[in-house]
């Protein structure tokens, strides 16, 4: 019996998916043990130097916990962008990768609509994103006693590490909209990165730029805006990133019935 779309598309990505996630999570684990040699507040000292429009952008102004040190850094800059790129390397390669590579006619060739593909693909890479997302919460439990973290309960980690995994869906539904719509992978990933670094712009300094109203553009905002280590999912959030990742799919998949394939 041959394997489904999902469960063939995961066993595909399994070493790319395991260098994700091995990745974030050795990458989450090594800056989240640096807090305990920060949290004696020198590095609060040397940041209170920097410019007012900085540290507040960059949410530097609370270093001294364990919720600012994390939501400032590992939360809030390292982890977010490997889930945005996470999403438009794997949207990149969900329907665009196959195209380009002369594979998609036979793989539609199989009794499987374009739609259903294309919903398999969107579903594996939501899996990865949950996967990754799964292990750098496990990675923050196994160093929260050592490195002085337990401020943040377990259900706050399981909160921010939801939202990581939503962030990833946000972005790789975005890549998979347009290399729905363009066939292109490339292209794709280009698109979708400079959207990602464009939107963790606007959600840093929109403020600073006198249009504050504009981060509530910005899917960072409903990633991290509402603090999930301190206030638990923000469940608004958290359904602003579904929605949109399932807009951008549905969009593309119309798209995708539409035209003929590249070759």
């Amino acid at each position: 019996m041959r394997p489904d779309v999902f469960t063939k598309t995961l066993t595909d990505d399994r070493r790319a998916l395991a260098g994700w996630v091995v990745g974030a999570t050795l990458t989450a684990v090594m800056y989240a043990s640096f807090y305990p040699q920060l949290a004696d507040g020198q590095m609060a000292e040397a940041v209170a130097n920097y410019p007012q429009a900085m540290r507040e952008a960059l949410r530097l102004e609370d270093l001294t916990s364990a919720a600012g040190y994390l939501g400032s850094s590992v939360f809030g800059l390292i982890l977010p962008l490997i889930a945005m790129f996470y999403g438009a390397a794997t949207g990149a390669r969900a329907i665009a990768a196959d195209e380009e590579a002369g594979r998609l006619d036979l793989l539609l060739a199989h009794p499987v609509s374009r739609t259903r593909f294309l919903l398999h693909r969107f579903a594996a890479l939501a899996a990865g994103a949950f996967g990754i997302a799964a292990a750098v919460f496990a990675g923050m439990l196994a160093i929260r006693g050592g490195a002085q973290l337990a401020s943040i309960s377990i259900p706050q980690f399981a909160a921010q590490c939801l939202q990581l995994a939503m962030l990833a869906i946000a972005f790789g539904g975005l890549a998979i909209g347009i290399g729905a719509t363009t066939g292109r992978r490339g292209l794709v990933f280009m698109v979708t990165a400079a959207i990602g670094v464009l939107a963790y712009g606007l959600h840093a300094f929109a403020g600073q730029l006198g249009i504050a109203w504009a981060r509530y553009l910005s899917p960072f905002y409903y990633y991290i805006g509402s603090e999930p280590l301190r206030h638990g999912v923000p469940w608004a959030g958290a359904g602003i990133l579904l929605g949109a990742a399932v807009v951008l799919v549905a969009a593309g998949a119309l798209w995708f019935n539409r035209r003929d394939l590249n070759t």
